[in-house]
């Protein structure tokens, strides 16, 4: 993975948080934890993560809440959801409100790593696909139509 991935850990449980930032240290991740969602989104404030693991059930605001409140103030990270009470309704609402996954703990070390993973894959390419539809776009608006050569040419077509 690469290590320049910033995930944050967002778990009530403290065994659960320290044993995500042992796995995510060993795959080369910078990750931080917080143990509950008002300080994830104080933590956000400050320095916008990749990744987010959250937990649902929390003091406080839920998880719910939370990945709401992360896609609507800073779309471009992923969350993935990682829950011990899940459920079929729990699991829509989360994919409906933007989250990249939804996993049942426990979860195993190879899961949190492929999870983390996947998810800065997804990032990268939605902010690829963004830029090249920027760059569509600027091209478009700029004027700049017109009939492209061909990359190859047959033997024959050439002049």
């Amino acid at each position: 993975m690469d290590d320049k991935t910033n995930i944050l850990i967002v778990d009530d449980e403290e065994v659960v948080r320290l044993s995500h930032l042992r796995i995510l240290a060993s795959a080369h991740c910078h990750a931080e934890a917080a143990w509950n969602g008002k300080e994830a989104l104080r933590v956000m404030e400050r320095h916008p993560f990749d990744v987010i693991l959250l937990d649902l059930r929390m003091p406080g605001l839920d998880g719910m809440v939370v990945l709401k409140a992360i896609k609507e103030r800073w779309p471009e990270s992923e969350v993935v959801i990682i829950t011990g009470y899940p459920s079929i309704e729990t699991a829509k609402e989360a994919v409906r409100l933007g989250a990249y996954n939804y996993l049942a703990k426990p979860v195993s070390p190879d899961d949190v790593i492929k999870v983390a993973h996947g998810a800065m894959t997804q990032k990268k390419w939605a902010l690829h696909s963004d830029r090249a539809g920027e760059d569509r776009e600027i091209g478009s608006s700029a004027g700049l139509h017109g009939k492209a050569e061909p990359a190859h040419r047959n033997e024959e077509e050439r002049p």
